[in-house]
């Protein structure tokens, strides 16, 4: 028999709760205090984030590293995120978590998530300091970047189908949105 997870009534959910929720195959996430669950990912979203972390893996310095979700970055005691991949520094990593914001967090868009995305999620990297943030759609394909210019996100180059981009921060890698579905 499963174990019973209470959730908290009357006050927002904290990384205590997180925690404790059962792991069920779905992505639990806590953004502001509020309870974000989502299931989980189809073939092409899985796809594209294999393939880009291969490809950003490749060009990563040795100061650096990469991840996939599912991963913790604690942005707040209210707030911890598992971007799809991310890019960290080794130094600011603990053996739980990212407990800062990303040098990279990378979403790759699905009918569930793509909302959340792109404007709730987009804005807690920016508050955080994340100095780079990417979505991709499967679907287009295309790649969307954004950097950090005065504490805010500037978008810096959109991608789409069989075209390539030479990114260079956070180091450089050139991305092509189709190739990272073949």
């Amino acid at each position: 028999m499963g174990s019973v997870t209470t959730l908290p009534t009357g006050r927002a959910f904290t990384r205590e709760d997180l925690d404790a929720m059962p792991d069920d195959g779905r992505r639990h996430e806590l953004i502001d205090g509020a309870l974000v669950v989502t299931p989980a990912p189809f073939t092409r979203h899985q796809t594209v984030v294999l393939n880009l972390a291969v490809t950003l893996k490749r060009a990563c310095p040795a100061d650096l590293q990469v991840f996939v979700a599912p991963f913790d970055v604690a942005l707040a005691g209210d707030t911890v995120v598992q971007p799809d991949v991310l890019v960290a520094r080794r130094a600011e990593l603990t053996a739980r978590d990212l407990p800062t914001a990303p040098v990279l967090a990378v979403e790759v868009l699905s009918p569930s998530t793509q909302r959340l995305d792109t404007t709730l999620k987009k804005s807690r990297y920016e508050e955080a300091g994340c100095s780079s943030y990417w979505t991709i759609d499967p679907d287009l394909p295309a790649l969307t970047v954004w950097e950090l210019e005065e504490r805010r996100y500037v978008q810096r180059v959109r991608v789409v189908g069989a075209d390539s981009h030479a990114v260079r921060a956070p180091f450089p890698v050139t991305l092509s949105p189709q190739a990272l579905l073949d």
